[in-house]
């Protein structure tokens, strides 16, 4: 049965997700793989394709040797396997089954998975069974019982040493102020590196972030001194309630100790929902290369943040397609918001269901300063809004919400509009971005649903949904996402 949104009935009745070309290329490790993938994405390669109503995919790809390489892609994971020697996942074959997949539904056919696709869906059923079982059947006896006192003799060694890095950056923020922000700019950035790697030494790398990000304001351009003042600031508030944690109620000590850089678990029963993928992308860091996944429960109307690390210039391995709701657990970590989550074991993706629901522009500060009094150091807050529409603006771009829009007279009014708290401007790091172009292009003058995190700098967006439809009832369905990161 072909259903509207383009997926397979599963076992359970569920449709099953067929992704979107641009979710399949969300996927790919790099751009590399992107570009390869694409070239494969079209029948010429491939012969004894396939899939089922569990969400598996298969086919052969004929590459340079004489034998067709076998690719497979399990898209409730999503997880892939291919024959091919490429150490990149998902390869650039799994990418090319994906798109033909997502532009050439012709060229599958629903049947029973070949003979080394069973294998291979066979091995993962056992895992599965093996992970979620394993306790039970006797699994951790033979792992080593935790030693809790040398633990926690551990944990007390390094906030020893992380109180001793806060006392001295505090002497240090007193010195600086004494003698004048201004000096700071003749001092170079050494004057801030040398401070991080004593705050390295303190066990604080939440610390040492901090301090090297204020290297980088004194070269910002016209007002650095306020900046920077403004950002020391929240460095001495974030030594001092280290400092005086133990006077904190838990949610904000939590905070800061994560703030500081101390590690921390998940920790509580895990949420199961059908979480809504709202968007993806990676911060490059040095030698590290951070990937955030942004989730919305469709039952618990929670968001989610799920984080994932790649070193020495490999991409992060968990990748989820945008737009695709997966059935999942998490487990949310401690501290304010609580939006960091552990993704737990995974029932299978599904096909969206249309966009979250939204608040109207002149809503969201008010969202973002309730979330600031619960994690002062907070950078931004995400934030789907509703019926907001691109506009240009004196400094660049904004979202209006659609009613104001459809009162103001061109770009000067909506700009007075932003200040009434009816628009909020776009922040200039989106505003370099092939993405920008994309929502003006979606939204055509018209209304859009819009994911992003709201700041002191702006709204980011990362995700935008078409109109679709709109029901009796207010809510809006059929619309499709684009991705803007």
């Amino acid at each position: 049965m072909q259903l509207s949104h383009g997926g397979e009935t599963s076992p359970t009745g569920a449709p099953v997700a067929r992704w979107s070309v641009e979710q399949v290329l969300a996927l790919a490790p790099d751009a590399t793989s992107r570009k390869a993938g694409t070239r494969l994405g079209a029948a010429g390669p491939w012969s004894g394709t396939g899939c089922d109503a569990t969400g598996a995919v298969w086919g052969l790809c004929q590459g340079s040797g004489s034998t067709p390489y076998r690719t497979v892609v399990d898209t409730t994971g999503p997880a892939y396997a291919c024959s091919c020697p490429s150490r990149k996942f998902p390869c650039k074959h799994a990418l090319g089954l994906l798109l033909l997949r997502a532009s050439d539904d012709a060229a599958f056919r629903l049947a029973e998975p070949a003979d080394w696709v069973e294998e291979w869906l066979a091995g993962r059923r056992v895992r599965a069974a093996q992970k979620g079982g394993g306790a039970a059947a006797g699994g951790d006896s033979a792992r080593r019982p935790v030693d809790t006192d040398a633990a926690r003799k551990r944990a007390e060694r390094r906030a020893e040493r992380v109180t001793g890095g806060a006392h001295e950056l505090e002497q240090r923020l007193g010195d600086l102020l004494r003698g004048g922000l201004a000096a700071t700019d003749r001092s170079g950035y050494g004057l801030w590196e040398e401070t991080a790697a004593r705050m390295v030494d303190a066990q604080a790398p939440g610390l040492a972030a901090r301090v090297r990000e204020l290297g980088a304001i004194t070269g910002s351009g016209a007002g650095w001194p306020v900046r920077l003042l403004e950002e020391c600031g929240l460095l001495h508030l974030l030594a001092t309630a280290w400092l005086g944690r133990d006077r904190l109620p838990e949610p904000l000590a939590a905070t800061v100790r994560t703030r500081v850089g101390l590690p921390m678990s998940a920790e509580g029963p895990p949420i199961r929902d059908h979480w809504l993928v709202l968007a993806q992308y990676d911060i490059p860091d040095g030698k590290i290369v951070t990937r955030r996944i942004w989730l919305y429960g469709r039952g618990t109307g929670r968001t989610a943040l799920l984080l994932s690390f790649g070193a020495a210039g490999r991409s992060p391995d968990r990748a989820l397609p945008v737009g695709a709701t997966v059935d999942a657990e998490l487990t949310p970590y401690p501290g304010g918001g609580q939006l960091r989550a552990e993704l737990g074991e995974q029932f299978g993706t599904t096909a969206a269901a249309g966009p979250p629901p939204g608040i109207a522009a002149a809503a969201a500060p008010a969202v973002y300063g309730n979330a600031l009094r619960e994690d002062p150091w907070l950078d931004a807050w995400p934030v789907t809004l509703r019926d907001v529409i691109p506009v240009p603006s004196k400094d660049g771009w904004q979202v209006a919400d659609a009613r104001a829009e459809a009162h103001a007279d061109g770009p000067a009014t909506a700009h007075a509009d932003a200040r009434t708290g009816s628009a909020l401007p776009i922040a200039p790091a989106a505003l370099s971005r092939p993405g920008l172009w994309k929502l003006v292009a979606l939204s055509g003058g018209g209304p859009v649903t819009v994911f992003g995190e709201l700041g002191h700098r702006g709204f980011d967006p990362f995700a935008a949904w078409d109109p679709g439809e709109r029901q009796e009832d207010g809510r809006v369905t059929g619309g499709s996402v684009v991705q803007l990161a």
